[in-house]
């Protein structure tokens, strides 16, 4: 009847000093890594990337590192 205007898996999107901290890397590299196509980014109206944290996961887990904070 009405349109739903949220989406049914509302995903968590990550700032690049959170992915960067997974990973124990510098939040430039995680830069680096989305403009290679390493990863997905997507940005904001204000035009800063945000990273999907399945995908961050799965990435995480692939590489053998695992979140452990």
């Amino acid at each position: 009847m009405g349109t739903q205007t949220k989406r049914p898996e509302a995903e968590r999107l990550l700032t690049p000093a959170e992915v960067a901290a997974l990973f124990r890397v510098d939040p430039k590299t995680v830069t680096r890594w989305a403009k290679a196509g390493k990863l997905s980014a997507i940005r904001t109206l204000g035009g800063h990337r945000r990273y999907r944290e399945a995908e961050i996961m799965r990435l995480l887990e692939q590489s053998g590192g695992a979140a452990t904070d």
